[in-house]
């Protein structure tokens, strides 16, 4: 995650922003030995000298994450040009970095949504390659026949592409209203809608309760967020092959809140030998049930 050069000098105390300009339009300011320019972006890799003299490195900020419970109506980007509230409206502000946004979930959908200030914390999460999936509850307009359920299974062409639910499972429903959970190892745009609708059927609700061991709890009500506690945080850093993040310096002494994770194959087999696919596929199979929030 890059900044303005004169934003992260005035950040780390060397003076006003204004006066940063000045320095690097004079030319006193150097990043990997190269005289800077107003426009230069930095990240904390980055060397850069005042005057021929090199700043001492500064210590990337500790790992964060903030698990939200995303209402309908609000958009996952960071500036929207409609005026529309967006997820990172109510997000603390952070001296150092930014808030980035695990996946998004579009705007009239709802559920679980992870905020974190560490970059390779969230593209562990989002790529396909660490094997991390996606838990929905989805409310459709009618049930599906025994031959929808296959074709689920067996996947369905989309754009070119075949998609398919790693695990579909009827929750209740009566009436023209009925509740499945479905599971997906990607979260392609739109992906759940589109599988239901290449089916025939509508999704009139659509809400993530679960993205790989995170779980949305029942006590998050819809429109809050919390930060996810210290512990938390190390077991996704092992779980995703990163080294532990340091402790925040307020820990000690102070009570966290309660566990947003729930007992996942891979937070073992970081530091066990790996599972074989099947006892994977199983354990996932049997991770509790969350409220489809109706």
């Amino acid at each position: 995650m890059s900044e303005k050069l004169q934003k992260t000098l005035a950040r780390r105390g060397m003076g006003a922003r204004r006066e940063m300009e000045g320095w690097i339009r004079a030319g006193r300011v150097t990043v990997n030995g190269e005289v800077a320019t107003i426009g230069t972006r930095v990240t904390p890799e980055d060397r850069i000298g005042i005057d021929g003299r090199r700043l001492a490195p500064m210590a990337p900020p500790r790992p964060r994450v903030w698990v939200m419970n995303k209402q309908e109506g609000v958009v996952c980007t960071r500036r929207d040009p409609e005026g529309r509230p967006t997820v990172f409206d109510t997000l603390p502000r952070l001296g150092q970095g930014r808030w980035l946004s695990v996946g998004r979930l579009d705007m009239y959908s709802t559920g679980l949504l992870m905020l974190t200030n560490d970059g390779t914390l969230a593209h562990r999460l989002m790529h396909p390659s660490t094997g991390i999936d996606r838990e929905y509850a989805v409310r459709l307009d009618g049930m599906l026949s025994d031959a929808a359920l296959a074709e689920l299974a067996a996947g369905v062409e989309i754009d070119g592409n075949l998609q398919r639910f790693s695990d579909v499972r009827y929750y209740d429903g009566r009436g023209a209203n009925h509740w499945y959970h479905v599971v997906l190892m990607e979260g392609r745009n739109r992906e759940v809608r589109q599988l239901f609708g290449a089916i025939g059927h509508k999704v009139t609700r659509l809400k993530r309760v679960r993205y790989g061991p995170v779980v949305l709890p029942p006590w998050l009500r819809r429109g809050q967020a919390r930060e996810m506690r210290g512990a938390d945080v190390r077991d996704l850093s092992a779980l995703l092959g990163l080294p532990p993040p340091p402790a925040a310096a307020h820990a000690k002494g102070r009570r966290e809140g309660p566990s947003f994770l729930i007992p996942y194959p891979k937070l073992a087999a970081a530091s066990q030998p790996a599972q074989p696919a099947q006892a994977v596929t199983a354990a996932r199979s049997k991770s509790p049930r969350r409220s489809s929030g109706r």
